[in-house]
């Protein structure tokens, strides 16, 4: 059914359809209840085509995933719950999702200049933000409305949602401190990646609220997948002044973890101490269970769908509203963090 179907079941013309449709002023509050009411009871759809002409607006918006970082083309579950929660959102303001993934050694502004010349998606979403992001600049530099999904080192202002590694991180060092550890291993993501640097920041500021000195070779920086856990496990514990305890700021960092420590006879939660970041479903296999930090990917999903709404409709004015919040994650004790003797 078309417009024009709509409008002679209804006996209207086209253009007070269409005018009830775009929720103009124009039209008698009863008139366009009947036609809402109509073009949803006959399966009514607008040609999104026709009305992105008319207005410049898709109603989509883009999130943006690389090959590099993102845990979602390692087949971890964070972003299709994450996802979800968007979508949901996003649903509840008549736009779509739509996830557009750069190819690997594609560069990220290359990517983004393309969609945007192309004029895909009317905001976006971004991930993987890096310590310097040439995205974050471009994007502000055209007023073009977005959120990022973690910070960058920039100094202007812009809109973004970030876990709170910095309290993840003093938690997880402060119970290491508790029970007697002096040696902390920790495995970070890449230094290219903002959140490394936070962690590593929180990593040293824990450490010296514990009074316990920082030493560079126990911080690794790499993919923390299952392949980088694995290694970094290994290189860790050849050290001639070994860690006690590790701390895996990776999705599945702890699986390859466990493997190298029961590799070089070592049990975790017993001869060593373990931390992981996220209770994910690959980690939850884990045994013993790790200790680890929740969060509602859902919950996080739909504030991040709020932000860019907010964003989206204050673009048309002067006084754009940034959303920049840390998302809380709560501590899920397992056994894995024990150990029979420090």
């Amino acid at each position: 059914m078309d417009i024009r179907d709509l409008a002679s079941q209804l006996g209207l013309s086209i253009g007070t359809v269409s005018r009830a449709l775009n929720d103009r002023k124009d039209v008698s509050a009863a008139t366009r209840q009947r036609v809402l009411e109509a073009a949803v009871r006959l399966g009514y759809t607008p040609n999104q085509s026709g009305r992105t002409l008319r207005s410049g607006r898709t109603g989509t918006i883009g999130f943006m995933l690389t090959l590099e970082h993102d845990s979602a083309v390692h087949g971890d579950p964070f972003f299709m719950a994450l996802l979800e929660g968007v979508q949901t959102g996003l649903a509840e303001h008549g736009l779509d999702l739509v996830v557009l993934l750069a190819r690997k050694g594609e560069d990220g502004l290359t990517f983004l200049r393309r969609h945007v010349a192309r004029g895909t998606v009317d905001a976006w979403l971004l991930s993987a933000t890096r310590y310097e992001d040439s995205r974050i600049d471009f994007l502000v530099d055209r007023r073009i409305p977005f959120v990022a999904l973690g910070r960058s080192a920039t100094a202007r202002p812009f809109s973004w949602i970030d876990l709170d590694f910095e309290n993840v991180v003093a938690e997880a060092v402060a119970l290491f401190a508790a029970a007697g550890h002096r040696r902390i291993g920790l495995v970070a993501p890449p230094a290219t990646i903002n959140h490394s640097h936070i962690i590593v920041d929180g990593y040293r500021k824990a450490l010296d609220n514990a009074g316990i000195a920082f030493d560079p070779a126990l911080v690794h920086n790499g993919e923390t997948d299952e392949s980088d856990g694995e290694v970094t496990a290994r290189q860790l514990m050849a050290l001639n002044d070994r860690p006690s305890a590790l701390l895996l700021m990776g999705e599945t960092a702890p699986v390859g973890a466990y493997r190298a420590l029961r590799g070089l006879g070592l049990e975790p939660g017993r001869e060593i101490s373990v931390i992981g970041l996220r209770d994910s479903p690959t980690c939850r296999a884990l045994s013993p269970d790790l200790t680890c930090f929740t969060l509602d990917l859902g919950e996080l999903g739909l504030a991040l769908a709020k932000g860019i709404v907010q964003n989206l409709a204050s673009h048309s004015s002067d006084n754009v509203l940034h959303t920049q919040r840390r998302w809380p994650m709560e501590l899920r004790p397992g056994r894995s963090h024990r150990r029979s003797a420090v």
